[in-house]
């Protein structure tokens, strides 16, 4: 390690990087090489002498670093000092001129040699403005003037010189970003500098940095926070992919707050969690919490620094997200709008990437580095239990935090040669219902009342779309409207349904957990394993989380012993419900006489804005799979379409043959309803008004302001006490009657809205 002045430096070699790390720590004033003219010289002082590096990060509380673009321009910067100072005539002249013209007229040498030996390191604009300004007076004087030969030709030199200077100069980066900001530069004013030079900046307890800066050259197109961050959405010139900017409370906090935070990492990062700490890792965060806090007010006492209740709680809130939570990914996934995110590799030099609930792709100002990426990897090991190395490259699992849920995929060498990469699924913590979808658009009320009436029916069903079409999400909301006396058994090898929440909501719910597909060597159960089991466990609704592999044919097994006992739904990739077929009987080697075990296929697929820049997730058909097939349904007319979606409508539109009644499942359904048998027209005016329910929802959150009515708990207490108020009806009047029933559930509505007001 070299030592200059008040501050140290080495270099540090990188898989792709040579950094120059510059402890700042000693120095009075916090680097900047945009606003200080002195670290702006240091910087291109150790360029000259220690080569070639592709990053300068400056350390003092936090880090500042400067990434190779950036630091390409202070090597212009040095290269035309090095060419400048060894020109020999441009010295030469420097030190030989004569001194023996009249006083006003000698050229300014030492002008020029500050420019040269000082100013150009310290501010190569202002020495840019200087050497253009003295060359336009000089050459006034030139050419208003009578001189004496020798004078005269000392000040061509000189003039020439200067017009050199100027030449080599205006090749550079920095003259050419400056230029459309000089016109009234003030000698001294460094403002140009922060439109050219924008460190990242991470705090010393964090491995992530940030491009905290806003882009001068960006439209604001959307702004918002949450829990303290502050969210903003902006369009850059000429990039169709929007920046996602996030500014979290830890990248505000006071100078004695930062170093408060980072004794306190330090004393708590002593302490490696092991694998059982991680089996309950919310019992793990109180723990970690509750001894943070306590760090850090005896900290801030002997420090003599004031905190209050609730800055202590968040300086503590933030500590547990940098030692046993996910860091800024955990600030990602609270906000509700982020769908996705992905991590790339290499990690250090490539942003996040996420999908935005209303702007779609964007790209955002956090650089994840390759401490976070081992980071992560070592605690997903130890909270999923599953192996992710050189023979187990790809780890699949779920993750659990104080404000949302996530699955997450992770590859890692071999199979990704570049180091780790990661993709982040959000999910709700609150479970998806069908009053949801009608809000966000993704099904419309008549879908709805379709969806309940065939989950109230008892009906096996596929949920399929493409990735990122809303799938999982969709299974959970059809979760959701079975009532809460059927026994239900979910299977997944990435818990991504509501089991927690439902069960807590008083549902008879049993979530069973195995292997990943893509696990080798695991000690959990394979899925089909898991799929024949619950056939051992009594009547019960089954939920499968994915259809990828052989547990498809157990699947079949429980759909045919299953049928018309219960709900059998599972969820699987396929763009269309031939798509469905092609993978379930080709690719899954299911029979094809297994299949029309199949009754409904709803499918889910992102629609498109026409300049491709948006996207939104929308049900795209209902179709039921009808029997009397032998071996193609598409080419035997085995599909029924129920529903399909009208693009310039934006929603689902009723077939005719639903419209005509030519549904053999609804017909199904009826038949075994004493009141519905034979008769088309009872059984479809209960779908109208289960679709009427859940429109009113809809209608009412809006009016009231208030979208907990559409949230699971509501909406499960809806679900009663339609059934309730249903067989009521039938028992007072012998039939089900819908504007009766519909009547005295608006009755039960306006209570309830009458009892909210009275406890908010």
């Amino acid at each position: 390690m070299t030592e200059e002045r008040n501050f140290t430096y080495e270099l540090i070699r990188e898989l792709s990087n040579v950094v120059l790390k510059i402890d700042y720590t000693q120095s009075l004033y916090p680097p900047s090489i945009e606003d200080d003219e002195l670290c702006m010289s240091r910087t291109i002082n150790l360029l000259l002498e220690v080569g070639r590096v592709t990053k300068v990060v400056f350390v003092k509380n936090r880090d500042f670093e400067y990434d190779y673009p950036q630091i390409k321009i202070l090597y212009e910067i040095a290269s035309l000092y090095t060419k400048l100072t060894k020109d020999r005539e441009l010295v030469t002249f420097l030190l030989t001129a004569p001194q023996t013209i009249k006083k006003e007229t000698i050229p300014r040498h030492e002008f020029l040699q500050r420019v040269l030996y000082t100013d150009l390191r310290k501010d190569p604009v202002a020495a840019y403005v200087e050497v253009l300004r003295e060359h336009r007076e000089q050459y006034a004087i030139y050419q208003k003037n009578e001189f004496e030969a020798e004078a005269k030709e000392t000040i061509e030199k000189y003039i020439k010189y200067l017009e050199y200077m100027i030449q080599e100069f205006e090749a550079t980066t920095i003259i050419k970003l400056a230029k459309p900001y000089i016109a009234g530069f003030k000698i001294g004013d460094r403002s140009i500098y922060k439109n050219i030079f924008r460190p990242s900046i991470k705090p010393d307890f964090m491995f992530t940095k940030l491009m905290a800066a806003f882009p001068d050259d960006g439209e604001v197109l959307g702004s918002y926070s949450i829990g303290g961050t502050d969210i903003t959405i902006f369009q850059l010139p000429g990039k169709v992919t929007y920046l996602y900017h996030v500014t979290p409370p830890e990248f505000k906090l006071t100078e004695e707050k930062y170093e408060i935070l980072d004794t306190a990492r330090a004393i708590l990062g002593e302490h490696k969690p092991r694998r059982s700490e991680f089996v309950n890792p919310h019992l793990m965060r109180e723990i970690f919490y509750n001894v943070g806090k306590d760090l850090i007010e005896e900290l801030s006492k002997r420090k003599e620094t004031y905190l209050s209740v609730d800055e202590i709680h968040e300086l503590t809130k933030i500590l547990v997200r940098y030692t046993v939570g996910f860091g800024l990914i955990e600030i990602l996934l609270e906000d509700e709008q982020i769908q996705d995110i992905s991590v790339n590799s290499p990690m250090g030099n490539i942003p996040m990437f996420i999908v935005h609930g209303e702007f779609g792709d964007c790209v955002t100002n956090i650089i994840p580095s390759p401490s976070d990426g081992e980071s992560w990897a070592t605690k997903l090991r130890l909270i999923s239990g599953r192996p992710l190395d050189g023979a187990n490259p790809i780890l699949d699992t779920e993750l659990e935090l104080p404000a949302a849920r996530a699955r997450i995929a992770v590859i890692a060498p071999p199979l990704n040669p570049s180091g780790l990469a990661y993709s982040w699924r959000r999910h709700r913590i609150k479970p998806w219902t069908l009053p949801l979808f009608i809000k966000n658009k993704m099904i419309n009320p008549l879908a709805a009342g379709l969806m309940s009436f065939l989950i109230d029916g008892s009906r096996t069903m596929l949920v399929a779309g493409t990735r990122s079409a809303g799938k999982s999400s969709l299974l959970g909301g059809v979760l959701v409207d079975i009532m809460r006396r059927a026994r239900i058994i979910t299977i997944e090898d990435t818990l991504e349904l509501p089991t927690d929440a439902l069960r807590d909501l008083g549902y008879n719910i049993q979530s069973m957990k195995v292997s990943s597909a893509f696990s080798k060597g695991s000690t959990e159960v394979p899925a089909d394993v898991g799929i024949r089991t619950t056939l051992r466990l009594g009547d019960s609704a089954l939920f499968i989380g994915e259809v990828r592999s052989k547990e498809a044919r157990a699947l079949y097994e429980a759909m045919r012993v299953g049928a018309l006992a219960n709900v059998v739904a599972g969820t699987i990739h396929g763009d269309s419900p031939y798509g469905v077929y092609d993978r379930v009987v080709n690719d899954l080697d299911v029979p094809k006489t297994s299949f029309k075990a199949t009754d409904i296929i709803i499918v889910a697929n992102p629609i498109r804005s026409p300049d491709g820049i948006h996207r939104w997730r929308r049900v795209t058909q209902i179709t039921e799979v009808g029997k009397e097939w032998e071996d193609d349904p598409l080419r035997e007319g085995g599909f029924v379409d129920l529903m399909k979606y009208d693009s310039v409508k934006d929603e689902l539109v009723m077939t005719d043959a639903l419209r005509n009644g030519e549904s053999n499942i609804i017909k199904a359904i009826a038949g075994n309803v004493k009141e519905w048998a034979g008769n088309w027209d009872a059984a479809w005016d209960n779908i109208l008004l289960r679709a009427k329910i859940r429109e009113k929802l809809v209608q009412v959150a809006e009016e009231e302001q208030d979208d907990d009515i559409l949230e699971a708990e509501f909406v499960i207490d809806s679900n009663d006490s339609f059934h309730k108020i249903s067989e009521k009806v039938r028992d007072e009047v012998g039939i089900l009657d819908s504007e009766k029933i519909y009547f005295e559930w608006e009755s039960w509505l306006k209570n309830q809205l009458i009892k909210r007001k009275h406890t908010k």
